[in-house]
Parts: C-alpha cells; structure tokens; sequence
C-alpha cells in the first residue's frame, strides 16, 4: 500500500533559469579628430580626401592625407561605416582636436530576453544621425605652385600621374586635351607639351599683362613665419675657406670599397658581387644590420658624407655646438639654460618640390661616412615625392643642435647670410661649390718657379646665435673642423 502511493505521488522535476541571449544593432555616429601627428605640430591642411559623403569604408582604409608644417600624413579609418559628412574640405586648416569628418558605425549590443531594456541614447546620439551635414564652406583655392594641389575636373581624364603633376606645375587643364594621342585617349606629356607650345589656353591668355595674386602653400607659410621668428635671435656671421685636396684624393679610394649592403641591388644574381659570407653556407646566423631600402642604395661617394662625419668629430669636441637652448622657466629668477646632447645631430636643408624641409641626422658622430651617404640618399628621395614622403620619424622630435645647407648643388655663389630660426640648433653653415684655384700662400708658394699650388677649395659661411655662441668659439671651431676636413686620414684612427 505504502509502495502504491509512492507510486501515484507527484514527481519532482528540476527547472533550470535559461535566458535566451539576443543581439540587437544600432548606429552610432563618431566624429574622427585630427590627432597629434608630431611633436610641436598644433595644425594641419587637408590635402585630399580619400572617400566621399556617404561612401562605405573600413578600418584601416585611407581616410584623407594632410600637410603640417614639417611632413604629409596618410590618415587611415579607425572604424568600419558610412561616412555621413567632411567637416573640413581640402585646402582648409584643421586644428589637432577639431573633428575632420563623421562616421556612422554600425554596433551590436547584447540583451537579455530578462533584462530591462536598453536605456534610449543620449538625445545627441539620437540626433547625431539625423543632423544635417553642415553646409558647403567655400573652398579655399589651393596654391597653384604647389604640385600636390588636386587636379581641378579631371578624374575622368585617363592620364598617369607623372603626366597629371607635368600638367598642373604648367596650369593646364587635361580636360581640355581629351582624347589623347595615347592609348584609348590616354592623355601624355606630348599632348600637353604641345598644347603649351600652341599656346591656345584661355586661362593662359586671358590675362597676360594682369598681376596674379598666389596665396602661400603650407610649407611656405611655414617658412614664412620662421623667417619672421628669425629676428629675434643675435645673428654671428662668419667666412672661411676649407682645403679639399687631400679629401679629394681619398675620395676614389672610398668609392671603391663602398660596401655590399649599400650598393645598388643587382638584378642579375650571376653579375652580384661575391659574398664572403656565405662561402660555408647558409648555416652562419643572419646579418644583425638592418636591411637597406633600394633609397638608401648608392654607387658614388660625394664629399657631404665626409665633411658632415668630420663636423660632427668637431661637434664632440666643442660641447657648446651639441647644445640647445632649454624651454625658459617660470621660476621667479631662472636664468637662460643650455641642454647639452650626448652625440651630435645635424639637421640637413633639404629643397624639395614642395618645399624645404630639415630632416635629421641623428647622432651622426656614431655613423659611418657610408651610413651618412646611405641615409641623406634616403631623405632626398623621401623628399623628391610629391607629395613629400617626409613623415615625422624623419622630421619629428627636437631637431638638430646645427643646421647644414648644402648651396653648392644649386649654384657657383662663394658666399652666404644663412639665416637661424627659432628651433634651428645654436648655428648654421651653408656649404657652396669646390673650385680649383691657385694658393699662393706661403705654405704652397715655391720660390724657383714663383708660382704657387692648384688646390681645391670650397667656401663655408656661418651664423650662429649670438646669445650662445661667442665670436672666438665661432672660429675656433671651425679651425677644429678645418682639422678634420684638410686631414682626413684622421678618420682612420676613429673609424670611417
């Protein structure tokens, strides 16, 4: 009996709590801000943009490329979206902070089949997607000389882009020349030549008497207010002559023994020179140097890798030219402060087609003439690109202690007035041409013959700030220097 009711009695069954999780989206709409690019960059111009109002992108695409004072940026998506409106069109100035443009992001949010539902979104976030893109701001125009201003209606002009920057450097609009002599239209240079020759641009002549008003690019308004910051330092300007004799005889023999790494790769492995190092096989660990980019590659020494290395044996020796002048203090009584470096960087001038630009050398006493060679080869073609490949890991940081112009590749001037700005390092030397001349002096003067020695010489002008640098250690350095340059076997002790 008692067996029977046990059987009729209700059975215990266990209920587990499920809660069925459920994926909801919602789109949310993200101004991108303009980010901190480099040290000391507080703006940027937009150059070009690579996406359109409501075109689809994805992280990592490019976004839009921008122009600071010191290089250009590629700007990549952080998102994956629509973008909905450009707040900043190209040839307008954008603050590090200031939104460039919106994103509408697609996200997924949990919720529980139990849980209260999600709070409605901020009345910005709802708005965000409803607002209005703001309305078209005039564009400014883009600086005609300037070679990386975007073409004006002619992105349906098959050209290549050698052929694009030809045309715009000139003022003529390819639209004018479609179809081309090229293949399927394709505008070329020909083309473009030939309209410049028939001179049949209205833009051209239209107004061939009239004053042109230009408005300064980026990279030469940058220049412009150095220039004016320039006055606020003491200039010293000093002249000498240094004596490259002797590094001219050198000079054939580093060229010849220019190493492997920093020769121009060969394209025929049988015509590549013999490698030492793998004459027992590929067991031996890997070179421990970095690679060399095919930008660094050179086959011919000049003599600015070798006076930079016996500038910077100079600097090592003379503290007061590896120095920079220390952000000034608030303290009541804080005197000037000087902030000494433990190696030397130079800063090298370097004209570009968009402009000059002083990208650095860092601690260039610790680098080989060839390492020297191989890397101004690098910034110069960085800095033949248009726009300029020069980014902040070649322009960024502090700068250099001293500046180097190298105005003999563009002219036979012997003298110059470098000028010193703000930022620029305690002084700046402008190198000009070697030229053979007759040295009648008494160390070269014979006497018997009466005539003097042919001897290589090439003209060094300096400036330096006067707050700094007094006017005899301006010229005992440069004796130093001229130590280095008129002797350089002296570099053999220290390492080439």
């Amino acid at each position: 009996m008692f067996f029977r009711s046990l059987r009729h009695a209700p059975r215990a069954v266990a209920h587990f709590h499920t809660t069925h999780t459920l994926w909801a989206s919602r789109t949310v709409v993200h101004t991108f801000k303009l980010a901190d690019i480099g040290e000391g960059i507080t703006e940027c111009e937009v150059i070009r943009w690579s996406v359109a109002p409501r075109a689809t992108i994805g992280a990592f695409d490019p976004l839009c490329e921008v122009q600071s004072d010191k290089a250009s940026v590629e700007i990549t998506s952080p998102f994956d979206g629509v973008v909905k409106a450009l707040l900043v069109q190209e040839g307008e100035v954008a603050k590090v902070g200031q939104g460039l443009c919106t994103i509408e992001v697609e996200e997924e949010v949990e919720e529980g089949a139990e849980e209260p539902p999600t709070p409605a979104p901020p009345e910005e976030a709802k708005a965000a997607p409803h607002t209005a893109p703001p309305p078209d701001t005039p564009t400014r125009r883009p600086h005609p000389l300037d070679p990386s201003a975007p073409p004006r209606d002619t992105t349906d002009v098959l050209a290549t882009p050698s052929v694009r920057h030809f045309a715009r450097t000139k003022g003529v609009d390819l639209a004018t020349l479609v179809p081309g002599s090229g293949r399927a239209g394709r505008v070329e240079k020909a083309d473009v030549e030939a309209f410049l020759a028939a001179s049949t641009s209205p833009s051209l002549a239209s107004a061939p008497d009239e004053d042109i008003t230009i408005e300064l690019g980026r990279t030469r308004a940058a220049m412009f207010r150095a220039m004016v910051k320039s006055l606020e330092i003491p200039h010293f300007g000093y002249s000498a002559t240094l004596d490259i004799t002797e590094l001219h005889a050198l000079l054939p023999l580093l060229n010849a023994h220019i190493p492997p790494r920093y020769l121009p790769a060969h394209s025929d492995p049988d015509s590549a020179p013999w490698d030492p190092a793998r004459a027992l096989g590929v067991a031996l660990p890997a070179d421990s140097q970095p690679p060399v980019p095919d930008t660094a590659r050179y086959a011919r020494l000049t003599y600015l890798p070798v006076l930079l290395k016996t500038l910077a044996r100079a600097m090592m020796e003379w503290p007061v030219f590896r120095a920079s002048l220390a952000p000034a203090s608030t303290a009541p009584g804080a005197k000037p402060a000087l902030v000494v470096r433990p190696h030397a960087d130079i800063a090298l001038a370097l004209a570009t087609p968009t402009g000059l630009y002083t990208p650095l050398l860092r601690a260039a006493d610790t680098q080989s003439v060839y390492a020297l060679a191989a890397r101004i080869a690098h910034l110069a073609a960085l800095g033949r690109r248009v726009p300029s490949a020069l980014g902040p890991a070649e322009l960024g940081g502090r700068g250099g202690t001293l500046s180097v112009s190298n105005v003999g590749s563009a002219g036979r001037g012997t003298g110059a007035a470098p000028v010193l700005v703000p930022g620029g390092g305690v002084a700046i030397v402008a190198i000009g041409r070697a030229e053979w001349t007759w040295d009648v002096s008494e160390r070269y003067w014979d006497p018997t013959s009466g005539r003097g020695e042919r001897r290589l010489k090439v003209p060094v002008s300096w400036s330096a700030d006067h707050r700094v640098v007094e006017g005899a250690e301006m010229a005992a350095f440069v004796e130093c220097w001229r130590g280095w340059v008129e002797a350089p076997a002296r570099l053999v002790g220290e390492g080439v």
